[in-house]
This record gives C-alpha cells, structure tokens and sequence, in this order.
C-alpha cells in the first residue's frame, strides 16, 4: 500500500528530525541521570507510545487542527511542559535520597511501578510540540491519496519514526544512565547528578514553553 520510495524518503526525513535531541531524548536523558537506566529504558517506551498517540490523531483527522489551531497548540504545549517542570522539581526534591548502597534496590522520591513510568514517558510523547508539528505537517506529505486507505497509510508510515525513536531513545537513555553508575561510587557525587537530572527536566520545561510557534 505504501510504496518502497516513499517509505525511505519518509525514514530518511525522520532520521533528519530525531537525531536532533528534542523535549523526549532530554527528558529520557534526564530521567535516566535521575533514576538510572530501568526508568530511561521504560520512559523511552513511554515517549514513543504517545508519539505514536500522535500519528493515530493525525490520521483520524485531529492532529491538522492541532497544527492550525493557535489555541490548541499552546495548550498542549504548556500541558507538556507543565509536566516535565513538574518531574523535574520532584527528582530534584529526592536528590539527597540517592545512595550509592541502594542505587540498585530502589529508585529516589516515592515508588514508581514501571507502568507509571511508562505513562509519565507516554505524557511527553504525546504533549511534544516538535512531535505535534512533525506528524501534522510533515507525515501527509507521504501519504498516496491515489492508493486510497489514507489513514491506514499514515499508521504504516508512522511506525518508521517511532522505531527509530525507540533505538535512539534507548540508546540516549543507556549512555545517560551508565555515566551515573560512576557516579554512584560517591553519595554526593550521585546527589550531584541526580540534581542535574532533575534540573534538566525543569530547563526542558521552561524551554517547551517559551518556545516554538508564536504565530
């Protein structure tokens, strides 16, 4: 249905865009400098099930009006980063609870089953502004009206991006979460990091919302 030069020009487009770190690969960034590399790996599952949110609003329509909407978009803008602002104060407030001895028995801050982390991820994935433009604009222009089965179409494309978003991610996550296994050898050191991690996602935060389309 989706022909073979069209899938690649699609992935080549969506390498271009992803390899560009973003409100996700920061966030997976700092939540892994925060809590290590199981909440990286499952925050990174989290980003690319709400970017795949995404692909299914644009192919039933809803993802144009975000795009158009002045109004919708900045309410999804500023929910997204609401959030991370939120997560960051959060790890940042746990940051002293980090001990070298328990890095591996518990995560700082309250408990958090995997599943809540992967909701977390799942809520930046699908408040992404960068996410939100590049289906709504970029994604259609694949697409083969011709062929007809238009959403069906935009489904199949949007899995290339997620599955790159999903090695990159993982990846950002893994490299992120081993530079804090040598902290780990110190309290404070991974007090330290732990700050930062936490610091990253209010920066990330502060950065969604002042940013992106003005018009």
């Amino acid at each position: 249905m989706v022909s073979a030069d069209r899938l690649l020009a699609f992935a080549a487009m969506s390498v271009l865009v992803i390899v560009i770190p973003g409100p996700s690969v920061l966030f997976v960034i700092g939540r892994a400098l925060a809590h290590g590399r199981r909440t990286a790996v499952a925050t990174a599952l989290g980003n690319v099930f709400g970017s795949y949110l995404l692909v299914v609003a644009v192919a039933v329509g809803i993802g144009s009006l975000v795009e158009r909407s002045v109004a919708i978009y900045l309410a999804v803008k500023l929910a997204g980063a609401a959030y991370l602002v939120y997560l960051g104060v959060q790890a940042f407030r746990h940051r002293k609870e980090l001990k070298a001895a328990a890095i591996q028995a518990r995560p700082p801050g309250p408990a958090r089953g995997d599943l809540r982390t992967v909701l977390d991820g799942a809520l930046v994935g699908v408040t992404n502004p960068k996410g939100v433009v590049f289906f709504a604009a970029v994604l259609p222009q694949f697409v083969d009206h011709s062929a007809g089965h238009v959403p069906l179409q935009m489904l199949l494309l949007g899995l290339v991006p997620i599955t790159i978003g999903l090695v990159t991610d993982t990846l950002w996550g893994l490299t992120a979460s081993a530079a804090r296994s040598w902290f780990a050898r110190s309290d404070r050191r991974l007090s330290l990091i732990g700050g930062a991690g936490g610091c990253t996602m209010i920066g990330l935060g502060v950065t969604v919302a002042v940013t992106g389309r003005a018009e």
